[in-house]
């Protein structure tokens, strides 16, 4: 059942707790119980539903869109971004003449799933782009000469850079210098600065004013495929062409998977996007994502969770550790048996990249404890060797651990120079840090939006860029989004769990950055059972008061205090936070709690 934690003081500790076993103070999300009740009423939904959508922002006049987000209410005017109708016009010029188009993306998954959607948007109507990815040891991250000479070299004369190309100021006016008409379609921040392109569409340039600044780079292309849809329509080339209209919907696979794993915000438009996306993905449609899915052993209805978890760092393998063009193949390929074998080639390097990831993690670790930096405001860790490919994954890992910015700087011993990887929390625009300290003159290069970066500089940098991000955080006053605490909507106790439960909560689904997965504490629960599984997961059995067991399970914490606690539990009472799901094993559905930090009970 659901226990009445409501009207706590405001800051007070939920359950009591002010440090638990992984150091966090628990905190009740903050909601107005008189419309959490009226929701609670008119939509007929259980409370502790209601106090999780409450708790998210959401009131009476918009629920219908948050449990029922539609594209036909939520998608914006493309036009509405500056540069869009110039940039659809002269690529819609380029469908009706058969002009040859490039299109360079981004390595990762917000870029594969760009550069893919785009490529199979233009195949519908009979152009094949030529596909650039640069590769991310040699040529680092977007455009550059080499990519704008090869470019050239294809016969193309219009480039769309997809998740990339905001900042590339000299790179871009090369290719202006060698006849390139370049189109940028980006959601990275933009300086006040304009890059020499023909057309700039990115809802974060500075002069941009719809808000829309959420958007992944795949939602911009998107909306871009959009725009050059409707303008070839209105011009009437479909009739006079005798041509079919590109099927727009059968692409949101693509874009909820970019989505996704950029870790935008999923509210508003991303959130139907995300949503529709997940239906399409269901019905298999894109080979590759099929492939992939089957690679993976899901054999449940995707999620986004499947899709941040499982299928994202499978994608990102190949420009982590191999092949940087493998993704982007995938997700665009119409042949079965090439998906399954990129897919395949994927799956292993994503092993790969597992065991390499887990040696700069441990080093990273080794050197914060002795360095005694886990509590400054931003942290700064460089290291010789450890693979650029993998940085990034690792920092997102230890900002999670600390509860703090993280900045990963692989050093080159050879140049001096470090490749870098930022990963932020909610409230430290991490973005807006690196691109004030390429203003002033610390990095070769980087950029990034709220909640990740990259960044490349010279060794001797390092001290002053490690000063400038801790200033950064003090001088904006954002010290408080760096105390370790984790907010719960609400409290069970171990009777309380159940199936139906678990279904009722997804109906907020999809969750991801701007909407998580409700937290829940089952409190005073007890453990009949606790051991290890897999490479590094805790199994449990919770031991219910009617004599119900529920299984549990607490992901990669065997080595961690909170996986130590659970092994040696003796039967000791545990107040336990975490996430209720279904769990679908051999054709049969249960519930499951998935435990994310625990903490004792002190008897008064």
């Amino acid at each position: 059942m659901n226990l009445p934690f409501v009207n706590m003081p405001s800051g007070e500790p939920f359950l009591g707790v002010n440090n638990s076993i992984s150091g966090k103070f628990w905190l009740l999300r903050e909601t107005d119980d008189r419309l959490v009740l009226a929701i609670a009423q008119r939509f007929d939904l259980l409370e502790l539903v209601a106090r999780s959508i409450v708790g998210r922002g959401h009131n009476l006049e918009n629920i219908n869109s948050f449990l029922e987000p539609k594209l036909r209410d939520l998608l914006p005017e493309p036009n509405s971004l500056k540069d869009m109708s110039r940039a659809a016009i002269r690529l819609a010029h380029a469908i009706r003449t058969g002009e040859q188009v490039a299109i360079l993306g981004d390595y990762d998954v917000d870029g594969a799933t760009s550069s893919a959607l785009l490529y199979r948007f233009f195949s519908q109507l009979g152009l094949i782009p030529y596909i650039y990815i640069p590769n991310r040891i040699t040529e680092g991250y977007g455009p550059n000469n080499i990519a704008f000479e090869k470019i050239k070299e294809s016969g193309a004369n219009i480039v769309v850079t997809v998740d990339c190309g905001a900042t590339a100021y000299e790179p871009l006016e090369y290719a202006a210098k060698i006849g390139l008409q370049v189109i940028i379609a980006d959601h990275h921040m933009g300086e006040t600065r304009m890059p020499s392109a023909f057309a700039c569409v990115n809802p974060n340039r500075f002069d941009e004013e719809t808000g829309l600044g959420e958007l992944a780079a795949v939602g911009v292309s998107f909306l871009l495929a959009v725009a050059i849809n409707r303008e070839l329509r209105e011009s009437g080339w479909y009739k006079s062409a005798r041509a079919t209209e590109p099927n727009m919907l059968g692409l949101l696979d693509l874009v909820a998977l970019g989505t996704v794993c950029d870790v935008v915000p999923l509210r508003g438009v991303n959130r139907a996007l995300v949503s529709q996306g997940l239906k399409v993905m269901q019905r298999r449609q894109n080979c590759g994502i099929a492939a992939l899915i089957d690679v993976a052993g899901i054999e449940t209805t995707p999620t986004a969770y499947h899709a941040g978890f499982q299928l994202g760092p499978r994608i990102n393998a190949g420009g982590r550790v191999g092949n940087c063009e493998l993704g982007s193949r995938l997700l665009r390929t119409s042949d079965k048996n090439e998906a399954w074998a990129i897919a395949e080639k994927l799956n292993q390097l994503n092993g790969q990249r597992k065991e390499v990831e887990y040696i700069v993690f441990e080093s990273v670790i080794e050197k914060i404890i002795n360095l005694k930096i886990d509590q400054s405001p931003v942290i700064v860790v460089s290291g010789e060797g450890w693979h650029p490919g993998v940085i990034g994954i690792v920092a997102s890992r230890v900002s999670d651990r600390f509860s703090r910015p993280v900045c990963l700087v692989s050093i080159d011993a050879s140049t001096g120079i470090g490749i870098g990887s930022a990963r932020s929390v909610l409230g430290v625009d991490i973005g807006a840090a690196i691109l004030a300290a390429r203003q002033k003159g610390m990095l070769i290069n980087g950029g990034g939006h709220s909640m990740a970066a990259g960044f490349k500089l010279d060794r001797d940098k390092l001290a002053e860029f490690e000063c400038h991000l801790c200033d950064f955080v003090k001088n904006n006053s954002l010290e408080k989004f760096l105390q370790a605490k984790v907010r719960f909507d609400g409290a069970l106790n171990a009777d309380g769990i159940t199936l139906d439960l678990a279904k009722k909560l997804d109906r907020l689904a999809p969750f991801g950055c701007g909407n998580p997965e409700p937290r829940l504490a089952i409190a005073s629960a007890r453990l009949s059972f606790a051991d290890r599984v897999g490479e590094s997961h805790i199994r449990c059995k919770i031991l219910s008061a009617s004599g119900r067991t529920i299984n549990a399970i607490s992901f990669r914490s065997s080595d961690t205090p909170l996986g130590q606690a659970l092994l040696q539990h003796d039967g000791v009472s545990l107040h336990l936070g975490g996430r209720l799901r279904q769990n679908i094993w051999k054709g049969s559905t249960t519930p499951q709690f998935v435990i994310e930090d625990a903490a004792k009970v002190w008897e008064s």
